[in-house]
């Protein structure tokens, strides 16, 4: 790699196994990246990765920083994504059982060459590694930017913040609130609780400026469409994503006896830090292993960013420290600073 026009850095020697295994009747494809070096003392990962719809295999970012910090990763396509069979899916305890199969493969590749084993999560991932981590048997859990909330409580969260990061008050934000309680009902039930309310509300505030800056994870969706198509029809691109609405991640932490790791993007839109903070702060004082670290001026993927006045930002770098601190907790422990970072 030529940096700067001027320095060269040398490629790292990775050993890279590529595989392909079975969870629940459907071909994977994965890959095993080691540490140049790797032994019985090197740390083991395997990543839940985020909603994208896109194979990580050669794309995503996340493993060579792991590695080039002296931790084996394995990586693989989630289902419905490039190099794996099967449907693209949303269903989180589906692809818990994925990451607990790409568990089995990883440690049978990695035999007599590795120590620690964990998994990492992002985004999403967030989610679902704490749902595979007892079948997986990882001895800790770290999780990037993740939440501790519900896909109806996170949708609210978005909408609160975008309006919030717009200017509006209290009295809009109320507003915001019913609409996300009345869109809650709706996913919850398949469309069956919530229209003649949905139509309400569509009526009575339509007009209004920040009524069209709404989008959440999914309530911009229904506000924009017409009841009557909704009542019909649903929403294929949600239903096809085999949603289980029922997930309670607060519930499935409090069984998680192992430690964990959360760092979280202080000024995240997508996925707003402050109940997650909340709820992850009661479980510690419940006793369990739970380290938080907040990173400042950070927004979803940890990346800094430049803000323009009308709110809109442009994601500049990966926020430093993140990969570092990352990395640390694989290996087993914590120290110093990471960036600027600070720990709850």
């Amino acid at each position: 790699m030529l940096v700067s026009g001027k320095e060269r850095w040398p490629k790292v020697a990775l050993a890279e196994s590529n595989t392909r295994f079975e969870s629940n009747g459907v071909m994977l494809a994965g890959r095993l990246m080691e540490a140049p070096g790797a032994g019985k003392d090197t740390p083991l990962v395997v990543y839940a990765h985020g909603s994208e719809g896109s194979g990580w295999i050669d794309r995503a970012r996340d493993p060579y920083q792991m590695v080039g910090r002296g931790v084996s990763v394995f990586v693989y396509d989630k289902r419905g994504t490039g190099l794996s069979e099967g449907e693209y899916t949303q269903n989180f305890p589906r692809l818990a059982d994925d990451l607990v199969a790409a568990s089995r493969e990883a440690k049978r590749l990695a035999q007599g060459r590795y120590g620690r084993f964990g998994l990492m999560g992002v985004s999403q991932g967030g989610w679902i590694a704490p749902l595979a981590q007892a079948r997986a048997k990882a001895e800790f859990l770290g999780i990037g930017y993740g939440l501790v909330l519900d896909i109806t409580e996170q949708d609210a969260a978005q909408v609160v913040k975008e309006l919030r990061d717009r200017g509006y008050g209290d009295d809009v934000i109320a507003k915001a609130r019913t609409m996300t309680d009345i869109t809650a009902r709706l996913v919850k039930s398949g469309y069956k609780d919530g229209l003649d309310d949905l139509s309400g509300v569509q009526q009575r505030f339509g007009k209004e400026p920040w009524f069209a800056l709404i989008k959440g994870g999914y309530t911009g969706v229904f506000l924009g469409m017409p009841v009557d198509a909704l009542r019909k029809n649903g929403i294929p691109q949600f239903d096809k994503l085999d949603i289980d609405w029922s997930l309670d991640p607060l519930q499935v932490l409090s069984q998680v006896t192992v430690p964990q790791l959360w760092a979280l993007a202080e000024d995240d839109r997508q996925a707003p830090p402050a109940v997650t903070v909340e709820r992850l702060t009661a479980l510690r004082s419940q006793g369990q292993a739970i380290s938080v670290y907040l990173f400042p001026q950070a927004d979803h993927g940890m990346r800094s960013y430049d803000q323009a006045s009308d709110g809109t930002r442009k994601p500049t770098i990966i926020t430093p420290g993140f990969y570092d601190l990352m990395a640390d907790w694989a290996k087993g422990g914590v120290h110093g600073t990471y960036g600027r970072a600070y720990r709850k």
